[in-house]
């Protein structure tokens, strides 16, 4: 064992083996290091500006030295400035030649920074800023120099190799203070405030001092920095959430991945499943599966919801029976037949014993035949019109889904709406009924419980225009129950292209672009405002690559799983873990 030196300094406790110096780079231990200056910045620069270097792969440390200039220093230096540029001007004036526009320029610069310096609204500084880049071997270090100065030169940086002058240039990126370069430029206030706070792809820390926060899920890793995507949607303004994507683009997976994730987290979820992909997540986690459209499975839409003792209950059955019917007919019924369905509703509870009195809710609630038979045995045209417009769900090929009381009580932490097996026809209908009934149990149930309704597929609902104003009512609601609604589409336009899936959209704090069909791109692009470099990401995403929008943060990452996690996602355990 080698014994340490007790008057070993601390760079013989941690420093490298061996230094190894030549003209254009070092060999620090193992690996490979040379350093690059930045010696030139174009007239302007955007905020932020060091990411363009530090989100280039590998390992690369910007390193930037700070000195202010004294008051009276900077005041004297400027006036001298200002005097040879106006020396110019005026000699150029005497022989008769054109100004010069750059001198022109800089001269108006200086003046606005000695009227600023003398305000007091600026400084000035001497500024270095350094890049040391580090490699595995002297060839790949080659490759990387060359590639973090085509980078600085793609936004007008000029950098320069620090050659003969690589060791000073390395000690200089150390945490020691100390600038052996000097090889500086004077920064204004605003100028310096551009690198200021460094631009990062990662979705902001906690500060020092406030902790770890407890809640979130994994999301994926980022592909810029390989960091962790942790979001919690139970922080946001709301608790909502909308995906859209391309068919294949890996939505499902990341959405199955959530849902486990949040059952993890004490999440109670209610899932909207149009092609059974859920199922097998759902045996797996002991859940509750209610296949509509399977034989014996029924639902009653005029039940009063049991143990609701609120005043309005019988009324807001009769508001729901409204939508449902205006979505079985795919329109919203004439004035007359909207009248007869509503004095047909309250007859209809009325001969089953049902009143506005709360000790009545408990009787057997009415059929939808029932209703149907209350509206064809009036002297209503408009009744009797309506009556046979309902006829194929009360005893035609589509009564199988209402024709008998509810079959089954959903209970549990993860309820799964399956809508295969019904028809199309039924189809927008069964998730209506899937939405109420979850609302329900949503609306009733206590403030401490945290709740998540995913409507996988959600563009089946918004092509109906009552459905998607139903959809809409609860992504509004949802936030004040404790609930968060998480909508799923691959058909960005019908979600784009009405004022209701703007408001379904504005309605959500997280927002999760994938992959996307260059048809759709310029709306997206302009409903979610992204950036040109953004829109060409989402063209080329591969399967698993998203956008995650939340205010001001924007993390672009790869749903990442566990194996566990992804047979359970993917349905069968040998899939590929990008399998939509």
């Amino acid at each position: 064992m080698k014994h340490r030196r007790p008057d070993a300094g601390l760079a013989e406790v941690v420093g490298p083996a061996a230094v190894e110096v030549t003209p254009r780079f070092l060999k620090v231990g193992d690996g490979w290091t040379a350093v690059v200056a930045i010696t030139g910045y174009p007239p302007e620069v955007g905020l932020g500006w060091p990411d363009v270097l530090l989100s280039l792969p590998g390992r690369i440390d910007f390193v930037q030295h700070i000195e202010p200039v004294p008051a009276a220093t900077a005041t004297t230096r400027l006036r001298q400035q200002r005097a040879r540029l106006e020396s110019v001007r005026r000699l150029d004036a005497d022989k008769g030649r054109l100004n010069d526009p750059s001198t022109d320029a800089a001269a108006e610069d200086a003046a606005d920074l000695a009227d600023r310096l003398a305000r007091g609204a600026a400084r000035l500084f001497r500024v270095g800023h350094y890049l040391c880049v580090h490699a595995p071997t002297e060839e790949h270090l080659a490759e990387a120099v060359a590639d973090v100065r085509a980078a600085a030169a793609s936004v007008l940086l000029d950098t320069q190799p620090v050659t003969w002058r690589q060791l000073p240039g390395w000690l200089s990126t150390l945490p020691f203070g100390a600038d052996l370069l000097r090889m500086r430029r004077i920064f204004d206030t605003d100028a310096l405030a551009t690198t200021f706070p460094l631009a990062c792809a990662d979705l902001p820390a906690p500060l020092p001092g406030e902790g770890v926060p407890a809640g979130g899920v994994l999301y994926g890793v980022n592909t810029a920095t390989a960091g962790v995507v942790w979001w919690d949607r139970w922080a946001q303004d709301n608790h909502n959430s909308v995906i859209l994507a391309r068919s294949g683009a890996g939505k499902s997976y990341l959405v199955k991945l959530d849902v486990l994730r949040s059952l993890y987290d004490s999440v109670q979820v209610a899932v909207i499943d149009p092609e059974d992909e859920y199922l097998r997540l759902c045996a797996a986690v002991g859940g509750t599966t209610i296949q509509l459209g399977a034989p014996g499975v029924r639902v009653n839409p005029l039940d009063v919801p049991p143990g609701d003792t609120r005043p309005d209950a019988l009324t807001r059955r009769a508001l729901f029976l409204h939508t449902l019917i205006a979505v079985l007919l795919g329109e919203q019924p004439p004035p007359g037949e909207r009248a007869a369905l509503d004095k047909a509703i309250t007859a209809t509870y009325a001969a089953a014993g049902i009143s506005n009195d709360p000790a009545t809710w408990t009787r057997p609630a009415p059929l939808l035949r029932d209703l149907a038979a209350t509206l064809g045995t009036t002297d209503d045209e408009a009744a009797r019109h309506l009556a046979v417009r309902l006829s194929p769900w009360v005893d035609g090929s589509f009564r199988e889904l209402f024709d008998g009381p509810t079959s089954a009580a959903p209970a549990g932490h993860l309820i799964v709406w399956s809508t295969r097996q019904l028809s199309d026809e039924l189809r927008a209908a069964g998730m209506l009924l899937a939405l109420d009934a979850i609302w329900r149990d949503v609306d009733r149930a206590d403030v401490d419980v945290r709740r998540l309704v995913v409507v996988d597929e959600a563009w089946t609902l918004l092509k109906d225009g009552e459905g998607a104003k139903f959809l809409y009512r609860l992504a509004k609601a949802a936030r004040k129950r404790r609930a968060g609604v998480a909508v799923v589409t691959q058909d960005a336009a019908d979600l784009l292209g009405s004022d209701l899936g703007q408001a379904v959209i504005a309605n959500a704090a997280t927002q999760i672009l994938m992959r996307q069909a260059p048809q759709a791109i310029d709306r997206i692009t302009a409903t979610f405002a992204l950036t040109a470099g953004e829109a060409r990401m989402l063209l080329a995403a591969g399967r698993g690559e998203a956008l995650l929008l939340a205010g001001s943060h924007r993390v672009a990452f790869q749903t990442v799983a566990s194996g566990r996690e992804h047979g359970l996602a993917a349905g069968v355990a040998d899939l590929d873990p990008d399998t939509d």
